[in-house]
């Protein structure tokens, strides 16, 4: 199988989650019939949401670009990256490297129903329409809360290592609240994916639908 370099680090939460979806997801006899990955758990990358909401900090697009080169000459064949917001900056660590670049936006469209797909993610992704056009090409819909501060709360609580039974009903609030202006929920922050347990709604998690890339690319 081929090995599958991650750029991990927005989130230590992200990466184990994906690590372990991944595990679940793989009908594995042995230790030997695991996906091979490389990852790079990098607390380094400055903040997406003071650079992209509050336009302060660090550019993370140079430190994302110097993991890739180095997922790259440690053996990874692919990249994947368990952050939807830091896919801003998907085209620095593209031009970073040869390899292919396993997109969440791009296996999330693949996955979604059209129509009225409201988003539960950091707000950062409607400011920098980081999705927009996937969901143009796809005829999805968006439609986004119309206040950003609960989601962001939330997202901010869990990356503080509070994802208890607080975090959980106010993830099952947010989800019924959205669900009364659309036929379908996306999870589109790794945080958040933590707590879909919370959700009585129809919905898609990104982060699923990039494990099931990772499958994909891996075995063929």
């Amino acid at each position: 199988m081929k090995t599958v370099g991650i750029l991990g680090g927005m989130g230590p939460e992200a990466t184990i989650l994906l690590m372990q979806r991944l595990l679940r997801a793989m009908p594995a006899r042995d230790d030997a019939c695991h996906i091979p990955l490389i990852v790079h758990q990098n607390p380094a990358v400055p903040s997406r949401i003071a650079r992209l909401i509050h336009g302060v900090g660090d550019d993370p697009g140079p430190v994302l670009a110097v993991m890739a080169r180095d997922l790259h000459a440690a053996g990874a064949q692919a990249l994947a990256m368990p952050c939807n917001t830091a896919h801003a900056y998907a085209s620095q660590i593209i031009a970073a490297t040869p390899l292919p670049f396993l997109d969440m936006r791009q296996a999330t469209v693949s996955a979604l129903p059209r129509g009225r797909v409201g988003i539960l993610a950091s707000p950062a992704l409607r400011l920098t329409g980081v999705f927009d056009e996937v969901f143009e090409s796809a005829g999805i819909e968006p439609v986004w809360p119309q206040d950003d501060a609960p989601a962001l709360a939330l997202i901010q609580r869990v990356k503080s290592g509070n994802s208890g039974p607080l975090a959980v009903a106010e993830m099952a609030r947010l989800a019924k609240e959205m669900a009364r202006n659309c036929d379908h929920l996306l999870i589109a922050c790794t945080e958040l994916s933590l707590l879909t347990n919370a959700i009585r709604q129809p919905f898609t998690d990104s982060l699923d639908c990039l494990v099931t890339e990772i499958l994909r690319f891996s075995q063929n």
